[in-house]
């Protein structure tokens, strides 16, 4: 798939397992966005999302965090941006329909692959 390199994503991935930040920001660099921001729990998420200035245009959130889970970090972040957009991931495909309750634009589950985590960032940046 070609990327579009006049427009691309600024991504934030929220996930506890560093190995796995290191993985997914190769893969969105070879789908030609940039990852901006990391944050390894949900509040640290929120924070950095929120005093983030420009905001990232797409949040990956992993669903078990410390301190605040994906779902609630999720909850906090379009409590304060109705406009944000964040990917729920997930090993456990139970919690989908809470994903989109809490105000995720859109759901994977774990293992990633990386053709569909590059559609759904391609889906989620309109902005």
């Amino acid at each position: 798939m070609a990327s579009n390199s006049t427009h691309s994503a600024r991504v934030m991935i929220v996930d506890d397992d560093s190995l796995l930040h290191k993985t997914l920001t190769k893969i969105i660099a070879l789908g030609g966005h940039k990852v901006v921001l990391h944050a390894y729990n949900g509040q640290e998420a929120v924070d950095k999302y929120l005093n983030a200035s420009p905001r990232p245009s797409v949040i990956i959130m992993d669903f078990r965090l410390p301190v605040l889970n994906g779902l609630l970090a999720t909850e906090k972040i379009i409590d304060a941006d109705k406009n944000a957009n964040i990917l729920l991931i997930s090993a456990d495909e139970s919690i989908k329909k809470e994903a989109f309750k809490a105000g995720a634009k859109g759901f994977l589950t774990k293992p990633i692959r990386s053709g569909i985590l590059l559609s759904k960032i391609n889906e989620q940046d309109c902005s």
